[in-house]
């Protein structure tokens, strides 16, 4: 279970909410919210406030990256450190078969991150994190730039993976979205929680 208690940041007002594994909970709100700064602040990117718990055991007991394995954040952007696709992944042939999953065609291993879509890079991305096998997915609207049908499939595999026992933290400007991915909606405004629905 993820455990997050009067977490604070500049931007973002105390906010504790608990999300047992193989739950999700979306997080909404208007632009400049905080929900970014939530999700950033969860995954050890930003200074914070607060406790934050995975399974009883602090954050503060597990170095950086290890953190960041078990609780993967995706951001909206993500970062890349090589010109082409394929050296991002230590194993290309599972990466592709999550690829395929994903409405991703073969050769995207090959080609330059410069040439993909943002909707390529999300999906790519979102396969980067899921080769770690982490406890916990802090997305942030991961499918914002698919087009319906890829959306679906990023769907599709997210509810498989909550069925396996990962939680999932969903950034989500999509009402009908929230509805479908999640059981709970914690709603930010001003950086501070105005309503959550469990």
């Amino acid at each position: 279970m993820l455990v997050v208690e009067n977490l604070r940041r500049p931007g973002l007002a105390s906010v504790s909410l608990s999300l047992e594994a193989g739950r999700c909970l979306a997080v909404m709100g208007p632009s400049g919210a905080g929900k970014s700064l939530l999700l950033r602040a969860i995954a050890d990117l930003d200074p914070s406030e607060g406790e934050v718990t995975l399974a009883g055991k602090k954050r503060e007991t597990y170095s950086g990256p290890a953190w960041r394995r078990s609780v993967a954040y995706l951001p909206a952007e993500p970062g890349w450190w090589d010109d082409k696709v394929k050296p991002h992944f230590e194993d290309w042939p599972r990466a592709s078969q999550l690829a395929a999953r994903l409405l991703l065609d073969a050769e995207v291993a090959d080609r330059p991150i410069a040439q993909l879509s943002t909707g390529e890079r999300q999906r790519l991305a979102l396969i980067r994190s899921l080769l770690q096998a982490p406890s916990v997915l802090l997305l942030d609207e991961p499918t914002a730039a698919l087009d319906e049908a890829a959306t679906a499939a990023v769907e599709a595999l997210i509810k498989e993976l909550l069925a396996k026992g990962t939680a999932v933290v969903w950034v989500t400007h999509d009402g009908d979205q929230a509805a479908r991915v999640a059981e709970g909606i914690l709603r930010l405004e001003a950086g501070e929680p105005v309503k959550a629905a469990a």
